[in-house]
């Protein structure tokens, strides 16, 4: 028996609006076939190269008071910071830094409060 992979659950206020931002961060999208009454979105998912995240309905959100948050590991930090600066508020995105625990790192906060930090492990 063997783990073959992971994908984190963040909780966002309205799927579709965190579809079409992740979309242009460059992730692959699904939502979820099954709507609520209303026609709202309750779950998406999003890949882009062997990172899986998704998405989860959470309608009692308070993007200030959300700690949820993942690590993504990527090749090339600096390259991914560049690509995502064309889309994403400066205000939500850190540029890549070499952290003293042996990473190059940038972060990414989307408006739900989910903090994405992506690095890269240093050479010794």
């Amino acid at each position: 028996m063997e783990f073959l992979s992971s994908a984190a659950i963040l909780p966002v206020t309205d799927i579709d609006a965190a579809v079409a931002r992740y979309g242009q961060l460059g992730f692959a999208t699904q939502v979820y076939e099954n709507r609520l009454d209303d026609g709202r979105a309750i779950y998406a998912f999003l890949r882009r190269d062997q990172i899986a995240l998704h998405l989860s309905l959470a309608e009692r959100l308070n993007p200030h008071h959300n700690s949820s948050a993942v690590y993504l590991y990527v090749d090339d930090p600096d390259a991914l910071f560049a690509e995502w600066s064309v889309v994403a508020p400066a205000d939500r995105l850190a540029a890549p830094a070499d952290k003293e625990w042996g990473v190059r790192e940038m972060t990414y906060v989307d408006p739900d409060g989910n903090l994405l930090r992506i690095g890269r492990i240093l050479k010794k």
